[in-house]
Parts: structure tokens; sequence; C-alpha cells
């Protein structure tokens, strides 16, 4: 590749030509390396691959040599050929940003492979390996960090490493040091070998900062230091450091990863890095303020790092629970964000745009020297060509097209960083001076509180409670900020008064966590919806209050907007339920994390008046459903002693999820068959069931999924927790009562072995297609529900129980279970599990009762399940005024004439 002397120097490529005149770096490299522009015409037609550099080294260092002598001029020239490769294809040829910071991450990669390889092997011929106490070799880890860990180096970047080996011990030569001395002597002679500056110049300028304790720490750690460091004294901007850190030698990087992911990316939401970042970026704007570098386009206003600031604020945010997020480029995580709600598509496209014109204009004003700047040229040469090299007539016109993304960034960062509690509020006072019940009743009742007297006697008490008056300083200036702005909230909700004690009782619960304050103290439209929830249903608050993680869900507002994508919530949830095997605990507790936050957003919608009654408890059942088939297989691989792969067994649904009109807070009424003719089988079912039980009912740190009734399997409570599908069968044929015929209508398979579910299915319609003795089955149906109103139904005539006073919902259930089970036999149609309203309408049609009365029945039994789901959402009774469903009450009454000749109860 080189030139001799005697030889005329080839004639430059149009494009080398066009670039050298826009940098005076390449011009001078091409003037002083008579091989350079032979390399460049070889070269410049397509992007460099690792492959180029590897094989770039190798013919250097035969040039050279070999040895540690061909070290330093082999990877200084190939910095040097890479470089001015790069310009050219940048420059002349119009590569994108993506090719040369790839590039450039490639080049410190080869670099600092083949500077390791060579200097480990002589420091292992003098010392031997690095073992550790049990005799296992040791490594160096280089960690990238920055730029370099992204995979985003500019073309003059330095780069930031952390060196890290796994264990101590000592070398196993005849000159023995320890671990750690051995890899302090390759840690610094590999940075003398990039670093250093000979007559080729260097190959990357080299940060070592961002070790444990910074200059002050020791150049390498082993894990164990690393840990400790960062349970002890990892700080914030070290979190956000780490997001980048990429293992770029060392085979242990799994480890490694592990040791500092719980540090970088919290369990749970975390909305307190927020105010971490945000006083992170006041450091940074103060130094940029002192030093005079308003036009830096990296650090100053609207520049790149408030790019990274927006990208890396929400994966320190949310990427303990939404791994996806724990990408490194800056580019891919903003492409994230839109699809979770966090960014519109409008601003990630103007903060892409931005960062690749920022980056692009970077890239041109390093290219004219090589220098590691980020500042605008103020000489006027220089200017002329930068404005040239992005494309411009003149640098007036690039510097409005610059200010223009720089006040756009600006805005973003504002909206994502702001401090809406910076200003103050008019109530300040009023919670400042809480224990004045006297003025803050005062101020209560001009917000038109009903009862202020008893709301100012609640936030005095709360203001003199030592759980508020211990809390941290920085929880406690939080919780004065957002107080103010609760009051101001409830108020302007119906029912004002209950909405501040829910309020107040959401606060109490989360005072001490500080991310859930945060996130109401920096985001007021999620204060608001929280304050419109917690007034619209009592349910709701306590929901909230029980798993305050889903406040999170009130800063997406497409959570009123989408309908539920049960297939790919299946997906994912099954995907991130696999990446946490074996751990258990975690895999429950992100199963109830995930459910709980599906029941919010259906909440949402429900309270926006989005969902019927009826396509609320589809949703609920189906989540229900998934929920069980999903826990299934988890719940097998955890029987220890198991004779098959995949369990021949099934989940069979009763009562409201059978029927599909799951509410929000039902019990599941199951039962669990298996087909399977092993010995052992009753006994491993029967462990799989309980297991399957207890996962579903244990109260774990993230709540509970649903409390558990398995009282409808054959002989109850007294019963097998399994049954075989042949046993099943027999006994609905031969011992079960007419009541479990009537529950044995609602039933369906749910989760499991499909082909167990259809065996289900087929035993099911033979059983209700069994011919009945009409005045014997009319004369049982009667009694039983005699007996549940004499048990359950209201005593008086002051209220109406929407369930089990006459002509309330039982009514309903049990003149439909009477119709099924009597006339199956001739119409098979009514087996179906079609809901009671399809079946109404098919027992009209067949005229087995009276269609229109068919129809005016299904209308009451909406009107009766929405009067009941009203009640409910408020953790009220079933039970309304008798006026309030006279109307529907009527048509179930006539029907339950029609059929039975007689009242289910008297007339009240």
């Amino acid at each position: 590749m080189s030139a001799p002397n005697s030889v005329p120097a080839p004639a430059l490529p149009p494009a080398v030509g066009q670039a050298r005149r826009l940098s005076r770096y390449l011009a001078r490299m091409l003037d002083s390396q008579p091989w350079l522009a032979e390399a460049l015409a070889a070269s410049i037609e397509r992007p460099l691959v690792e492959a180029d550099l590897q094989r770039f080294v190798a013919a250097r260092e035969v040039l050279y040599g070999g040895g540690d002598g061909a070290l330093r001029p082999a990877l200084r020239q190939l910095r040097m050929w890479t470089l001015c490769h790069l310009i050219v294809r940048d420059l002349a040829l119009g590569a994108p940003l993506a090719e040369i910071t790839e590039t450039m991450t490639l080049l410190a990669e080869v670099a600092l492979h083949h500077a390791h390889d060579v200097l480990r092997a002589a420091l292992v011929e003098r010392y031997g390996q690095p073992l550790s106490p049990t005799g296992w070799e040791q490594e160096l880890l280089v960690v990238g960090m920055g730029k370099l860990g992204g995979r985003e180096l500019n073309v003059s970047s330095d780069i930031d490493l952390i060196f890290i080996y796994p264990e101590d011990g000592d070398t196993g030569g005849r000159k023995s040091i320890s671990n750690y001395e051995f890899f302090e002597k390759l840690g610094k002679q590999l940075i003398q070998a990039l670093a250093e500056i000979t007559e080729h110049g260097q190959v990357f300028r080299v940060d070592m900062r961002l070790r444990p304790n910074g200059d002050s720490g020791p150049l390498v750690c082993c894990f164990d230091m690393l840990e400790n460091y960062f349970v002890t004294q990892g700080r914030e901007w070290e979190r956000y450091a780490w997001i980048k850190a990429r293992v770029m030698l060392g085979e242990r990087w799994p480890e490694l990863e592990q040791l500092a992911r719980p540090f970088v990316f919290r369990k749970y939401l975390d909305f307190g890095a927020i105010n971490a970042m945000r006083e992170l970026h006041a450091q940074i704007r103060r130094e940029v303020a002192r030093r005079e570098r308003a036009n830096n386009v990296k650090l100053g206003p609207g520049g790149i790092r408030e790019i990274e600031f927006i990208a890396q604020v929400f994966q320190l945010i949310r990427g303990g629970r939404d791994t996806a997020l724990q990408v490194r480029p800056t580019l891919k995580v903003l492409a994230l964000l839109p699809e979770r709600g966090i960014l519109s598509e409008e601003a990630v496209t103007e903060l892409s745009t931005a960062y690749v014109f920022l980056r692009r204009l970077e890239h041109r004003l390093q290219y004219l020297d090589d220098a590691q700047t980020h500042d605008l040229p103020e000489k006027d040469e220089d200017r002329a060509l930068v404005a040239e090299a992005m494309g411009f007539t003149d640098y007036a016109a690039l510097l409005e097209v610059l200010d223009a993304h720089r006040e756009v960034v600006s805005q973003h960062f504002d909206s994502v960083f702001g401090d809406p509690s910076e200003e103050d509020h008019s109530l300040d006072a009023t919670w400042a001076n809480a224990r004045d019940t006297e003025a803050a009743t005062n101020a209560l009742g001009e917000l038109g509180y009903r009862h202020p007297r008893a709301a100012a006697e609640r936030l005095a008490a709360m203001h003199a409670s030592p759980r508020y008056r211990q809390l941290p300083n920085n929880i406690k200036s939080r919780f004065d900020a957002l107080m103010p702005r609760v009051l101001e909230a409830a108020a302007t909700t119906p029912g004002a008064d209950d909405t501040l004690a829910r309020m107040l009782d959401l606060l109490d619960a989360i005072g001490r966590r500080g991310a859930y304050l945060a996130l109401l103290q920096q985001y007021p439209q999620a204060l608001r919806r929280v304050a419109d929830l917690i007034s619209a249903s009592r349910w709701g608050a306590q929901f909230l209050t029980r798993h305050p993680i889903l406040l999170d869900e009130m800063l997406d507002a497409r959570s009123l907007d989408n309908a539920p994508d049960w297939k790919t919530f299946r997906a994912s949830l099954s995907e991130e339920l696999e990446a946490l095997e074996p751990d258990m605990e975690r895999q429950m507790d992100v199963m109830r994390e995930r459910h709980h936050a599906q029941v919010f957003r259906l909440l949402t919608q429900d309270l926006a008046g989005l969902l019927t009654v009826e396509k609320l408890a589809d949703h609920l059942s189906e989540l229900a459903d998934i929920v069980l088939d999903l826990t299934l297989p988890l719940c097998w691989r955890r029987i220890k002693i198991r004779h098959r792969e995949e369990p021949g067994f099934a989940v069979i649904s009763y009562g409201k999820l059978g029927g599909k009109e799951l509410g929000y807070a039902s019990d599941l009424d199951i039962v669990f068959l298996y087909d399977d003719e092993a010995a052992e089988a009753p006994e491993v079912y029967t462990r799989l069931a309980q297991r399957v039980s207890t996962w579903l009912s244990s109260q774990t740190a993230a709540g509970q999924l649903f409390e558990t009734d398995l009282r409808l399997r054959p002989n109850g409570e007294s019963g097998l927790l399994v049954s075989s599908l042949e046993s099943f069968r027999s006994y609905q044929r031969e011992s079960a009562w007419v009541w479990e015929h009537q529950a044995l209508t609602r039933a369906r398979f749910s989760a499991g072995d499909r082909a167990i579910g259809e065996a289900f299915e087929r035993i099911r319609c033979e059983v209700l297609c069994m011919r009945r003795d009409l005045d014997k089955l009319r004369a049982e149906v009667l009694a039983m529900r005699h007996k549940m109103r004499d048990a359950h139904g209201s005593k008086g005539e002051e209220v109406f129980d929407l369930k089990h006073d006459a002509g309330g919902l039982i009514d309903v259930e049990f003149l439909i279970q009477y119709l099924v089970l009597g006339h199956s036999h001739d119409h098979p149609r009514l087996t179906g599990n079609l809901g009671n309203i399809a079946l109404l309408r098919i027992a009209g049609e067949l005229g087995l009762i009276p269609a229109d009365l068919a129809a005016a029945c299904a209308d009451s039994y909406r009107e009766l399940r929405r009067l009941q789901h009203r009640q409910r959402l408020n953790e009220r009774p079933s039970r309304v005024a008798p006026d309030e469903a006279a109307a529907a009450r009527e048509p179930v009454r006539a029907l339950w004439r029609a059929v039975f000749g007689e009242e289910a109860a008297p007339q009240r």
C-alpha cells in the first residue's frame, strides 16, 4: 500500500478532491502520507466492514515487522485511513449518519481487541495467566461507555472505558503477581497504546473518569467491588452513564450486565429520575454558561445532550419494567416512545431529525482539523466551509435551520423536564398552615367543598401525623408541592369531599414512595385524570390505592381510545414470563402487574362510557382465560416428578367466568379435569391443581389475581380436587343434583388441553340434552329459588335487591336454566353457552316463551346488570330504591308467571 517516492502520486478521485477542499485534516494527511491516496481510491466506493479494518492492521504489522513495536504505528495508520475514508464518504458521497458512527465504533473495537491481545500475550509470557482461587483463568472486561457503548461514536471522539475483571487471585507464572496488578498493568498499557501521541498521531483519547470513584478510584476493579459500589455509593448520574454501557471485551459479560442492570433499571417505575436528571442538566447548563459556550452544539441549549437526556430519562423511569427500552442507541430509544404513548410521533420525528442534523454538523466541525470540538466556528473561513459541507449556500442559512432545530429541541426538553411545582400555588399556605383548621375550613369552603370542616380536620391530622413529619426532605418537598394541587383537583370533581378523602387515602399509601409523588408532581394531566377516576368510582380508587404502580397508566390518553388487543397481549406476556424463567416470584408479580394494568385500562374506558356492561364482561373474561392458560405451563414446570412433557389437564369455568359475565372483583368458579391413564396421574394433577389455585390466589408484593372457588367440582368440598373425564361424566349423569346441572348450563372450557375441553363440551351437551320430567324439574327449580330468596332477598319494601329479589337477575338466570334443562333434548340449540340474552332470544324463536316477552326480558336483564355494575363501581350493595328498577322488573315477573305459573316471591 506504500508508494515509492520515484512514482508520481496517483490522480485523486473526484470525491477525494471534493472532500479535501472541505477538510484541512484530509488535505494534510494526503500531503504527508503518500500511501493514503491509493488506499482511499480503493476503499471509498463502499462502507468499511470489520474485516477491512482487520486486514489493514495485519498488512501494516507485516510492514512494520510485527511484535509490540508494530502495534502503535499500525493502529494509528488504521485510524488515519478510516477517518479519511469517512470524510470522503460523508462530505462527497452522502453517506448516512449511521454508517459514520458504526464505522467509528468498529474502529474502536478492532483497535481495542488487537491491542489487548498483543499486550496481554506479553504480560502472560512474563507473569503467567491470571487465575481465580479455584484455578479458573481470568479476563479483562473492557466496558465501552457513552457513544462508544451506544455504537454512536463521533469522528473525533475520545472513548470512555471502564476496566473490570471477575475475581481476585494471582497469576500462575514463576513471577506471580495479583490479578489486580496484572489487569492494572494491562489497562495502563492499553491506554498508552491507544492514547499516546507518536509521530503517527494517536488512535483515541481515553477517558477513564466514569469508573467507580472516578479519578480517585482504582484503574481496575473486580465484580465484587463493582457490585458493592453500586449498592453503597452509586449516584444518579452514574445510572444515566451506565445506560449505554456495553462490554466490548470479555466472555463473562452476562455476569457483568446482571450486576449493573438492577443499579441502572429499577424494578418499578422511577419518576424520581426526572428530578435527578433535571439537576444534572442544570449543572451542565451552568458550566456551559460559565465558559460562554452557548454555541456548543452538544452541550448548549437545544443541543445533542438534551435529546439524549429526553431519551434516557424514559429509559431510567421505565426500563426496569419495559426491557425493550434498555437498548442503547438514542434514535432507537426515541423510536420506541410513541408506541408506548410517552411522546407523540410528531415530537419523535422532530427530535430525531434534529439529532441527525446536529450530529452531522458536529462531524463537519471535527472534519476541519480532526479536533474534538462541538463549538460553532468563529472564523469566517471556517464558517463558510462548514456551511458548504452541510449543503447551505452560506453560514447565515445554516444558522437559521440550526436555530430552528435547537428551538424545537428546547421546547420538547422543557416539556419533559420542566418542573410544574416551581410556580407558587394559591393553596400553598392552606397546606403549609393546615393545622389552622379555621383558616383551612374557610379556604376549602371557598373552593366549593360541602363539608369543609371535616376536610380541614383530615388535612390537619395528616399534616400533624408522624408519618408525614418523618418523611425524608426530598420526598417531603414533593409532597408539599403536590398537596395544594390535590386540593384544587378534587374540588373540581362531583362529590369533591369524597374525592378528597379518597385522594388523601391514596397519598397516605404512596407518601413514602417518591417516584409516585414525582409522577403526579411532574404531570398535572395525570393528577387530573386520577381525581376524575377516583371521583367516579370508589372501587377504582381502592384498586389504584392497592396498586399505585397503575398511576403510570394515567399518562397515556390512548388507553381511552384503543380496544384491547388480546392476541398481542397474550403473546407479549408469554414472552416476558418465559424470559423470567425460572424466577417464579418475579413471574407472579409480572403477571399480576400486567393483569392489573389491563383491568385498569378497561376501568378508564368503562368510566368514560365507552364500554357496555356486556362488552366489559367479555373483555374481563377473555383476560381471565389468558391468565389461566399462561399459568398452567408455569405451574406444570414446578411439579418435580412429571410423567409427560405436556399435562393432559384442563380448567373448566363456571358461574360468571363460565357465562362470560365476569366483573372487576369476581371470584373464579373453576373445576379441574384430566384425561390421562397413567397410574400417577391423579396425584400429579392434584398437585398441579393446588399450584394453579395458589398461583392465582396468593397475595404477593404486586397483589392478587383472583380468589378461586372450587366448590362446584363433583361432590363439592368433600370431592376430589381433580376429576378424570370419565368420572366427571359418570357423576353428571348419575349423581349430580339439579342445581349442578343448572350450573353446567354456564360452564365452558377456559384453559389447558383443548382436546379435553372439546370432550368436556360433548359431556356438557350430553347431560343438558337428557330427557327430564318437566313437572319434577319445575318443582326442584322453584324449591331452589325459594331457598335462595329466603336466604338472600331483601326483607322489607324500602329497597330492591337487584340480584335476589323477585324480578331480579337470579330469576332471569333460573328461567333460562329451566328452559335449557327442560327442552334441550328436543332443541339442542339451547345447549350453546351463548349468554343469557342470546338464549332468551333462541327460546322465543323456538316458541318456548313469547318472543316479545323474551325480548323485553333481555332488555330488563341488561338494565339490571347495568344498575348492579353501577353499584359495585362504588362499593355499594346491589340494592336500589324499588322505583328505580320497577320498569325492568315487570317483564321478568311476567315471564316467570308465564313459565312457572306463580310468583317467585311476593310482590314488594
